[in-house]
């Protein structure tokens, strides 16, 4: 039996189960587990919606009662399930991961065939996002799945540099226009825009610093810097971006050359709030997993070799792809592309 276990039921950890659980025939899973840390009456109806799918619940060993007294009933120990998984998708809050990753991880390390971890875990295991490093992270035991920024802006650098040559890149500098809260968080709205400090000497934000290394896997040394703010909206995330290349080209291009990205959509709307509509209405649990949406109006090419613009962030769906990606690299390496065309139908050229 080939089973997939995801710790937590977060903003990236609900979608993911979900997706799993509505494709698993066509990936190869028998069976979903998921980690539900705390008993809480208002997520009921959540973990019923997930079982109801498919998704087998999995509790602290301590909680087990606490969960029967709110109606659910738990299959497995958290220790059971990582133990019994052939790989652990970790989306539990930021710095859990690795907390984790000491606690349990290293002992199933011989039962368990590989540990992917989100977002902000730097460290955990080999940066990966799908379509950008492929190649080094086959039979990798940690996998660390960059940030939806993170994604954002790689994919930017390969369309608008490295598409032209191995050594087209000249230098990177981005600003990430983060949303306060997702949709899903009832917790830390923020009142007005809140500008963060460029705590990385090299690098301004963790952004630009992920990327690096991601790149970095496969022998790059990119000059690359990042700056963030948040805004009071729940939208979307955006990437202003301002890239050097050497060889010239023109706003046409650049373009075009996103285009031809499998990952990558295109779209003339110009209010993240349409974008994001989109994905409700026709992504999965509101989710296109495209890798960018790039605002095709907004490209500029300055001198020839200095390229402007900005793109949206597929509210964490570029993530969610990479996760699945890595699932099937791991349990499927030889069929991998077979196996992932199932997503294809989430995935848009023109938004």
């Amino acid at each position: 039996m080939t089973t997939v276990h995801v710790v937590g039921t977060g903003t990236i950890g609900e979608p993911l189960i979900g997706l799993l659980c509505d494709l698993k025939n066509d990936l190869g899973i028998d069976e979903v587990t998921f980690y539900k840390h705390s008993p809480v009456l208002t997520d009921r109806p959540k973990i019923r919606s997930l079982m109801k799918r498919g998704g087998v619940l999995v509790v602290g060993e301590e909680k087990i009662n606490e969960f029967r007294e709110l109606g659910v009933e738990p299959t497995y120990t958290a220790e059971e399930a990582i133990k019994r998984a052939d790989v652990v998708v970790d989306c539990s809050p930021k710095g859990k991961g690795l907390e984790n990753k000491e606690k349990f991880y290293k002992k199933y390390e011989n039962e368990v065939k590989a540990f992917i971890a989100q977002g902000s875990e730097f460290g955990f295991g080999k940066p990966y996002a799908v379509g950008i490093n492929d190649e080094v992270v086959k039979n990798e035991k940690y996998i660390h799945v960059v940030s939806c920024n993170t994604h954002n802006i790689a994919v930017a650098i390969r369309c608008a540099a490295l598409d032209g040559g191995a050594d087209n890149f000249v230098s990177g500098r981005f600003v990430c226009i983060r949303r306060a809260t997702d949709i899903s968080q009832a917790e830390k709205y923020i009142p007005a825009p809140y500008v963060n400090t460029h705590k990385d000497e090299r690098f301004g934000t963790h952004h630009a610093k992920d990327v690096w290394h991601l790149y970095n896997t496969m022998g790059y040394d990119l000059d690359v810097f990042s700056s963030a703010l948040k805004l009071n909206t729940q939208y979307m995330h955006s990437i202003w971006f301002d890239i050097k290349v050497k060889n010239p080209t023109s706003n046409e291009e650049v373009v075009q050359r996103f285009a031809n990205e499998k990952r990558v959509a295109i779209t003339h709307k110009k209010l993240a709030s349409l974008v994001f509509s989109f994905g409700r209405d026709h992504g999965h649990y509101g989710r296109i997993l495209n890798q960018t949406v790039l605002v095709a109006p907004t490209v500029r090419v300055r001198n020839g070799n200095e390229i402007f613009g900005f793109c949206f962030t597929p509210q964490d769906g570029n993530s969610l792809l990479s996760s699945v990606s890595a699932i099937m690299k791991t349990l499927y390496p030889n069929e991998y592309e077979e196996r992932m065309k199932v997503l294809d139908r989430f995935l848009f050229d023109e938004v």
